[in-house]
């Protein structure tokens, strides 16, 4: 019996012995092998763009020309073509839209239109901008085109025309494409330019820049699907794009004082990082800059030109319109003005007619230009006294 609890003591101490060096084996790999590198942080976006609204000049961005599919800131364009038509008095505002079989079918975000309902067109303008909505835009597109295909044609077509070399068009609304299908591309850059064309437009403002309204005679709700509303100081547009396969997308636009800037983001992994990250750079863009108005509207050009054949002799152009630009707090760099104008003039002046341009640079780059026109209308000289200033005599 005593052998028996030897013998089993013994075996109890080899077996301890045995786990004791196992885990300090375990331990000295763990101190000796390299610490495993922590998973890199995901990018807040893809791509962004800043931009100042005005003169276009770019505040800061990445990757802003990579193709992208916008989701549903496709509408952006729809809408571009709309106030294009409505401009040129094809189409009003207080029109009635019927609603088709194919308009009350399109799916995701909606207004739930249905076949045969009838709404203004600002109604169903309203329910696109501010609510996202997928049948409204395709309603939109058959009364405003006559098809949904001649709308994506108006839409490329305008595409062009503006220089969107990123961007193509395949449907009306931006949802993800069926199979078969192809993807709706354009770019940060892109995006810009675009958004800037539509700020040129009141109306839009006044559509983007509403958080709530009701639709369908108050039945119906309309949420506005851009959180920067009411949550950033100044802004008032324009629109938001979501799918899983393209990320979250904004092209976001705020005012404060004398200075308005876009934003867009594109592919950032959730809605609040693609908000903060907007917020954050717009936030910066009216921090760092404050601007500078270069040229006067009306600002007398003081240099004459000589009228050869004018009423009066000689006289001194005005500038046509203001030009502003967005200078950086702690860089203001050295502004000058080169004048180009004519030494004489042939015939009569007309009042507005351009004489000239007014050069702007920064620190030697053209910045912009401004034309130098007449102030007042100038009449051609009678007979005599043009006869007699041929002759060098001074009349």
């Amino acid at each position: 019996m005593k052998r028996l609890l030897v013998f089993v003591v013994v075996i109890s101490f080899c077996v301890l012995n045995l786990a004791g060096y196992a885990t300090a084996r375990a331990i000295a790999g763990k101190k000796g092998a390299p610490a495993r590198q922590s998973k890199e942080a995901e990018p807040p976006c893809k791509s962004f763009i800043v931009v100042e609204a005005q003169g276009g000049k770019m505040i800061d961005g990445s990757n802003i020309n990579e193709r992208r599919a916008p989701a549903s800131i496709t509408k952006l364009m729809v809408a571009y073509v709309v106030m294009g038509k409505l401009a040129t008095g094809g189409i009003k505002l207080t029109d009635k839209v019927t609603i088709s079989k194919e308009a009350s079918k399109i799916g995701g975000s909606q207004v739930y239109l249905k076949e045969g309902e009838v709404f203004t067109l600002e109604d169903l303008m309203k329910a696109m901008m501010v609510a996202s909505g997928n049948d409204a835009a395709y309603a939109i597109s058959e009364y405003v085109a006559g098809s949904k295909d001649e709308m994506v044609n108006l839409m490329n077509a305008q595409a062009k025309a503006l220089g969107l070399a990123d961007t193509e068009f395949h449907s009306v609304h931006g949802l993800p494409p069926a199979k078969g299908e192809k993807e709706d591309m354009t770019s940060c850059s892109d995006l810009a330019v675009l958004a800037r064309e539509l700020l040129k437009n009141p109306r839009i403002l006044e559509w983007t820049s509403i958080q709530n309204d009701t639709f369908r005679d108050g039945k119906f709700v309309l949420t506005n699907t851009n959180k920067l509303l009411g949550k950033f100081a100044g802004a008032d547009g324009l629109k938001t794009g979501y799918y899983s396969q393209t990320g979250f997308n904004i092209v976001a636009t705020a005012r404060r004082g004398d200075m308005r800037f876009i934003a867009v983001v594109m592919g950032s992994p959730t809605g609040k990082i693609r908000d903060s990250f907007a917020m954050e750079k717009l936030q910066k863009a009216f921090a760092q800059y404050r601007m500078m108005n270069v040229v006067k509207k009306g600002e007398v050009i003081d240099q004459d030109v000589f009228l050869v054949d004018g009423k009066y002799r000689k006289m001194k152009g005005v500038t046509e319109k203001s030009f502003l630009y967005p200078m950086e707090v702690d860089k203001r760099g050295a502004i000058t003005r080169e004048i180009l104008l004519p030494e004489r003039i042939k015939g009569e002046i007309k009042e507005g007619q351009r004489l000239g341009e007014l050069v702007v640079k920064l620190n030697g780059q053209v910045i912009g230009k401004v034309n130098i026109v007449s102030p007042v209308y100038v009449p051609k000289a009678n007979l005599f006294t043009r006869f007699i200033r041929r002759l060098g005599l001074n009349i």
